[in-house]
């Protein structure tokens, strides 16, 4: 089975910045998504492996909370394809000679930040299909059935 392709649709917005600013623009919105629960997730990487659902969440989990153990120690860790995990927090600034830096005050927001990794963040091979919005309240009989989508693919056809 092949990807299908990403949704999208196209906002009209005055722009604000740059060589159109003050003037109306198009812009392509992504839309049509939909979200993959944990479990549904941890489900479809046990169909390629000899664990069950359980097992692979458990082990993420696991992963996940030995990684945040790390980089509360001050460690960085490199998380697999999916990037680097670092320790970071924001800092008030203190003005020289007029304030004591206090840690406990102006280090504050201590998190794990995630740069992602450019190999495995950037998607290849994906299409493209413009679709009109939907309206704010949805309907059952609307949506899926759109026969008017106008798939781009980045190689420069376009099809139905």
């Amino acid at each position: 089975m092949g990807n299908m392709p990403l949704q999208f649709v196209l906002r009209e917005r005055q722009a604000v910045l740059g060589k159109f600013k003050g003037k109306t623009v198009l812009q392509a919105m992504p839309t049509g998504r939909k979200r993959i629960s944990h479990r549904n997730f941890c489900e479809e990487v046990a169909r390629a492996t000899t664990f069950t659902g359980a097992e692979v969440e458990a082990v993420l989990r696991l992963a996940a909370e030995i990684a945040k153990k790390e980089v509360e120690n001050g460690n960085i860790v490199e998380f697999g394809d999916i990037g680097t995990l670092t320790p970071s927090f924001k800092s008030l600034q203190v003005e020289k000679g007029v304030e004591e830096f206090n840690v406990h005050k102006h280090i504050i927001k201590p998190v794990v930040r995630l740069s992602p990794s450019r190999k495995y963040f950037e998607l290849r091979g994906v299409s493209f299909e413009r679709v009109e919005p939907q309206e704010k309240k949805k309907s059952s009989s609307s949506s899926s059935n759109n026969d008017e989508g106008e798939v781009y693919k980045p190689d420069g056809h376009t099809g139905l």
